[in-house]
């Protein structure tokens, strides 16, 4: 089969490799029908998170049709149903699924022993990510292995696109995950650095979930002009000053919530401390940049709350965290409990509450996939969200 395969940092290639088959007998087989390019991929792609190897398929972002299922599967999944797959795989069965909480799943991770090493205790397995969290293949291909199948999927019902309905399997509850934890009230400003995709479904979540205000921050004017579509006011960092604006819009006091859509890479240059970022990034001091964490704990009205669905990878500096202890903020983050919230957004998408095909911008062969990473990154001809057809 055909796939997206990572050889290195800049170095995505579509490859012919083995097709996947049955090794446990919860596995399913999916033939993919549409995939997508993650903000996060990204960091796979410049080489920022750790636990890569080469001949990696990456991609965890997709949907399609079920070609085989395992003996321990088949109460859950038929052949020829169609799912999408969330980028979380999950048991269920242990503490942390019967919670709820399936991003830390205490199972699927395949690489449990290198995960406790390096985070204390082991997270979920993600699909196309490091081996960190499993090293599993990942869904930019023509067919992916879906470990723990009975439970990582979510039925797709007749009369919905693809386009419709790819996005739960990542961005979409990523969105609404990062305003739901924030206990958003209808007094609530809520302000979202970063109008990327998961930014942009952050913005909708939040003003489906009764913001008082949105207020998105970006400097890109396609994703700005999307964001004032979807009902945001709109910052451009390198015109105005976020700080001073923000304070305008909440009247001295600062928004009550503030997330971070944008993670390790910010792209914030006129700044001293974006600006160290980038030196000890290159000297190897530094593995993230995070002025926008910097920004959002300085801004944020005390007894706020910083919700963190932007992807982190390792070690930051200069972080004012006296600060945001003195203020009594609130932090959530973490990778995202699908499964936790995709019954209740497949019922909004029926509903034509929200349609998150508004976002894809680039629709392209699986083939062409290397060349639109480059563009997604260096935010070419407009591009959003790229969806791959293998």
């Amino acid at each position: 089969m055909r796939a997206l395969v990572w050889h290195g940092a800049n170095d995505i290639r579509c490859d012919t490799v083995p097709d996947p088959k049955i090794e446990h007998p919860r596995d399913a087989i999916v033939k993919v029908t549409t995939c997508a390019i993650c903000g996060s991929d990204l960091h796979l792609h410049d080489n920022f998170m750790p636990g890569m190897e080469k001949g990696d398929i990456v991609g965890h972002e997709f949907m399609g049709e079920v070609m085989e299922v395992g003996a321990e599967a088949k109460s859950a999944l038929k052949i020829g149903e169609r799912v999408v797959v969330p980028f979380t795989i999950w048991c269920g069965d242990c503490d942390q699924c019967k919670r709820g909480n399936y991003s830390v799943c205490e199972r699927s991770n395949r690489n449990k022993a290198l995960a406790d090493k390096v985070f204390g205790h082991t997270t979920a397995g993600l699909f196309g990510y490091t081996h960190l969290t499993g090293g599993y293949a990942g869904g930019q291909a023509e067919y992916v292995r879906v470990p723990m199948a009975d439970r990582t999927h979510i039925k797709i019902p007749g009369g919905l696109t693809d386009e419709q309905v790819l996005f739960l399997g990542d961005i979409f509850p990523t969105g609404w995950q990062a305003a739901a934890q924030c206990d958003i009230q209808p007094t609530d400003t809520v302000a979202i650095w970063g109008c990327g995709p998961v930014g942009q479904m952050t913005i909708r979540s939040a003003i489906l979930l009764g913001a008082k205000q949105v207020i998105a921050i970006d400097r890109v004017p396609e994703r700005l002009a999307m964001a004032k579509a979807g009902g945001a006011i709109t910052i451009n960092f390198e015109e105005e000053s976020v700080v001073e604006r923000l304070n305008e819009l909440t009247g001295g006091k600062g928004p009550e919530k503030c997330i971070d859509a944008v993670g390790m890479e910010a792209h914030a240059t006129a700044t001293i401390d974006s600006m160290m970022d980038r030196a000890k990034q290159a000297l190897m001091l530094e593995s993230d940049r995070a002025h926008v964490l910097r920004e959002m704990i300085y801004v944020c009205r005390p007894a706020g709350t910083l919700s963190i669905p932007g992807v982190y990878g390792g070690l930051i500096d200069k972080m004012p965290f006296g600060m945001a202890m003195n203020k009594g903020l609130t932090w959530r983050m973490g990778q995202t409990h699908v499964n936790r919230w995709t019954d209740d957004l497949l019922n909004r998408i029926q509903e034509g509450q929200i349609d998150p095909s508004f976002v894809i911008t680039h629709t392209v062969p699986l083939d062409q996939g290397p060349e639109m990473y480059k563009t997604f990154r260096d935010k070419r001809d407009g591009c959003i969200k790229v969806v791959l057809k293998p």
